[in-house]
């Protein structure tokens, strides 16, 4: 089925001027006074007054309104929120249960991954390279921001050094809502490529409930023993749940 012009979006281009070609307006004419004066109104509060200025709903606007370009954006932010929930989980859902929302095309869609892109990095950058004793809540807010919101299980390793100082953050494999594979040999085998010392494991749990399974405690047990073998700790794993998680040394699994 063709889709409604008045839904489709665009990207606008990032620097006016730039070598980027000019968006091509969705609809004939200008702008309608009424959203231009809105996005302008918008645009100035949140300038002065930043993102506690704004409720989710409007930051939410700010970031369509560069994706659509010739629309009122707030019906499509308010059906995204309805859907999904909060801004985070609007930023990051599925290309493709974002795409089933009408007036979401791939200009939104390609703009929220970019902001959802941005926002991993920035926390990624507040632990690498750190002491993770001195940089824990800040090691507990990228492991969030990076897997809370999955709907598939994620298994990461962080890799530490002598002195504890995060060298290397890396995703060792993806799953299924409720399993992920992990082979203890392998994650052994990068830690010694690596010149690790230490490690730290970390995976979500979908459901949103941090509470290991038999599976995730064998597991953890293998990994232990195969990195004790080689003189290397396992000084955590973390189970990443909706809005909080699960240790397992202070939980006493280690």
């Amino acid at each position: 089925m063709a889709q409604d012009p008045s839904f489709q979006d665009v990207s606008l281009p990032l620097f006016p001027g730039s070598d980027e070609a000019p968006a091509q307006p969705l609809l004939p004419g200008r702008l309608p006074s009424y959203i231009k004066d809105h996005r302008a109104r918008l645009r100035d509060r949140f300038m002065t007054g930043g993102a506690a200025a704004v409720p989710d709903y409007e930051l939410l606007e700010l970031v369509l309104f560069r994706s659509i370009p010739r629309r009122d954006v707030k019906p499509v932010a308010r059906q995204l929120l309805d859907t999904f929930g909060d801004f985070n989980r609007v930023v990051t859902a599925p290309p493709e249960r974002l795409a089933a929302i009408k007036g979401i095309g791939g200009a939104v869609i390609t703009d929220l991954k970019i902001l959802e892109a941005a926002a991993h990095r920035m926390a990624r950058a507040r632990v690498m390279q750190q002491q993770v004793i001195s940089s824990w809540d800040a090691l507990l807010d990228y492991c969030h921001t990076t897997m809370a919101h999955r709907e598939t299980e994620q298994f990461r390793i962080l890799f530490l050094d002598r002195k504890n100082v995060l060298v290397a953050d890396e995703e060792q494999a993806q799953g299924t809502v409720d399993h992920v594979p992990v082979y203890p040999r392998e994650v052994a085998k990068r830690a010694l490529e690596l010149n690790a010392s230490a490690l730290i494991l970390v995976h979500n749990h979908p459901s949103g409930d941090p509470t290991p399974s038999d599976s995730d405690v064998a597991m953890t047990d293998q990994v232990q023993a195969a990195l004790a073998a080689l003189g290397i700790t396992l000084h955590d794993h973390l189970i990443i749940g909706k809005s909080t998680e699960l240790s397992f040394r202070a939980q006493g699994y280690l």
